[in-house]
């Protein structure tokens, strides 16, 4: 029989927790599953490391005595290998075709750990994050999807528990949680609900009369496929865009079209289905019931994950 080391036993039970981590620095399952690969080699480079009283083999000072806990040690490579693959990722999205957006992922295909208490975890959250600083993004995360302390913060960042407390402070300003956090709230089952038959009947007046009049829409093609290359502003450019993809999705009768509710990232969208392609819509509903925020994603590399 084979013995399953303490470092593998400790990865295999924090894998989900981890996944949830690296995912929401991320906004990339690809990547964020990637990292945490990254992390159980090193951890058995680690053991090996102690076994062989070689301490201090891994890099960037997660290692300088024997893991006492090998939870915590897991957590602090995780978040300190996304710290430096955001850092990575970041130039190659200053280059890339059109708004960037997240990659959704089905609530379903999820991890539990990684879904916690979905904090942190929608498309429109995932977005706004981008705008963050790695260490930020990284106090914020740990802070409000999975209740660490500064202190604890502190230690993996090797920052002050008084300079985690500002970076998550400033950070929840930058994300509207501290203000206003019934403007990122999950869709209304009901507006849902009306919005899905109003879009299967061609209803484009029911549709567009739940948009607010500050209404943003984010397309995100890649390059891949046809769609918007810059944010569109306000209920009236919104309006006409979505009249022309829906009036183009239903011209073809060789193309059937319908639509799907999904379950992404903790909370209900809508898949647009052709033959020729598949978008996933993310709604911000804000406090008035209204929409403020559509993040439709259809670039074909980012919906491995949602179907």
């Amino acid at each position: 029989m084979t013995l399953v080391s303490p470092a593998t036993r400790a990865w295999q039970a924090e894998r989900g927790r981890l996944i949830g981590i690296a995912y929401r620095m991320l906004g990339d399952y690809g990547h964020a599953e990637d990292v945490v690969s990254e992390v159980a080699i090193e951890a058995l480079q680690q053991e090996r490391a102690e076994r062989s009283g070689q301490d201090g083999a891994v890099a960037d000072g997660a290692s300088t005595s024997r893991v006492r806990s090998w939870p915590a040690w897991l957590t602090t490579v995780c978040v300190r290998r996304s710290i430096d693959r955001v850092r990575a990722l970041a130039a190659v999205r200053e280059d890339y075709v059109g708004p960037w957006l997240p990659e959704p992922v089905a609530t379903s295909r999820l991890p539990e750990d990684a879904v916690a208490d979905r904090e942190l975890l929608s498309l429109a959250l995932l977005h706004m994050a981008e705008q963050l600083a790695p260490d930020a993004r990284a106090a914020v995360v740990l802070h409000r999807a999975f209740g660490m302390s500064a202190v604890e913060i502190g230690r993996i960042l090797e920052k002050s528990p008084a300079a985690v407390r500002q970076l998550v402070s400033r950070a929840e300003r930058r994300l509207r949680l501290a203000d206003d956090p019934a403007l990122t709230r999950a869709a209304d089952p009901a507006a849902l609900g009306a919005l899905l038959v109003a879009v299967e009947h061609g209803d484009v007046s029911g549709v567009l009369a739940l948009l607010s009049d500050d209404a943003i829409l984010w397309n995100d093609g890649g390059g891949k496929v046809s769609a918007a290359r810059n944010p569109i502003f306000g209920a009236d450019r919104v309006r006409r865009f979505l009249v022309g993809v829906l009036q183009k999705a239903t011209a073809d009768p060789a193309l059937p079209f319908s639509v799907k509710r999904l379950d992404v990232n903790g909370e209900p969208a809508i898949a647009f289905l052709r033959s020729d392609r598949v978008d996933v819509l993310a709604l911000e509903f804000g406090a008035d019931g209204l929409i403020h925020g559509l993040r439709q994603v259809c670039n074909p590399e980012k919906l491995a994950y949602v179907l």
